[in-house]
Formats: structure tokens, C-alpha cells, sequence
């Protein structure tokens, strides 16, 4: 009989606890998020749409109450390639960093989502980051950007596939 009140008193404790939790989560908004978006696609729209996500992300998080970095390599390095690039990057099908593309990515950095590049991209296709990307510096070259994805994930960064 003690164990079973016990019992019973440590649920409706735990039941107490979480709606207390739940509750102040929900007077509050949204709590500190680490996030990572993957992007190993090239196609400008898909991509387009992947910044409009992010952007929501931002605006219903707030910039103050998230980190966010975006992992590219393969072919979805071509969202930070530059149109002018492209005759020099033949394993490049777009180069989609236009104007609108490029303002939209500096907004994003503004925000401070951080763009991160794949080493093992940059070599194999040829990419010289200075020339062919746009506003890409060392400090955002990693490795690889699988096990970036992977290392991020095991940070406590919760994985997004737009």
C-alpha cells in the first residue's frame, strides 16, 4: 500500500512538474535552439526555398534564441557559387548566387546563421573559394561536410532536411 501512494505521489509530482514546464515554455515562446540545415542539392528553387525556411525559422525562434549553421557540399554548393563562376566550374550545373540569391544569403548572415563549406567539395570540383564563392571565407571551410553534419549532430544540433 506505501509503495503503490508513493508511486502515485511521485507521478502526479512528475505530471506537476512537466505542466509547469509545458506552461512556461508556452508563456515564454520558444526556447535556445541549436539547429543544422543540410543542403546537398542545386536546384535554385529547392535552395530558394531552404532560405525561405530558415528565414521562418528565425522570425518564430528569434536570431537571440537560435544557432543555426547551414552545411553544404556536393552539388549544393552551387547556392554560394557566383553565375560568372560557372564557365570555370564545369561539375557546377547552376551557379545560383545571383543578386537576389546573394542578398538573401546576407541577410541570413546578419541574422548570424553561419554558413559552413565542405573542404572535400571545394578540392575535388576546383573551386577556388576567393573567386568562385560568394562571401565565403577560411573560417567557414570544414573538413567534410558529412562529418561536420555529424559532429554538429552530436553537439546537440537537431538535423533539418529542407
Amino acid at each position: 500500500m506505501k509503495t503503490t501512494l508513493v508511486r502515485g505521489i511521485a507521478l502526479a509530482a512528475a505530471a506537476l512538474a512537466m505542466f509547469f514546464v509545458a506552461a512556461q515554455v508556452q508563456a515564454e515562446g520558444y526556447t535556445k535552439q541549436k539547429v543544422v540545415y543540410h543542403i546537398n542539392y542545386d536546384d535554385p528553387k529547392a535552395q530558394t526555398g531552404a532560405l525561405r525556411n530558415i528565414q521562418n525559422h528565425i522570425n518564430a525562434v528569434g536570431k537571440e534564441n537560435l544557432d543555426l549553421k547551414v552545411v553544404l557540399h556536393g552539388n549544393g554548393l552551387s547556392l554560394l557559387v557566383t553565375p560568372d563562376s560557372l564557365a570555370e566550374l564545369p561539375k557546377f550545373k547552376h551557379g545560383n548566387a545571383d543578386q537576389t540569391m546573394s542578398a538573401t544569403i546576407d541577410g541570413l548572415r546578419n541574422q548570424g546563421v553561419k554558413f559552413q563549406v565542405c573542404n572535400n567539395t571545394v578540392v575535388g570540383r576546383g573551386v577556388d573559394v576567393q573567386k568562385h564563392l560568394h562571401l565565403v571565407e577560411d573560417g567557414d571551410i570544414v573538413p567534410s561536410g558529412v562529418a561536420e553534419l555529424a559532429h554538429l549532430q552530436a553537439q546537440g544540433y537537431m538535423y533539418i532536411k529542407p
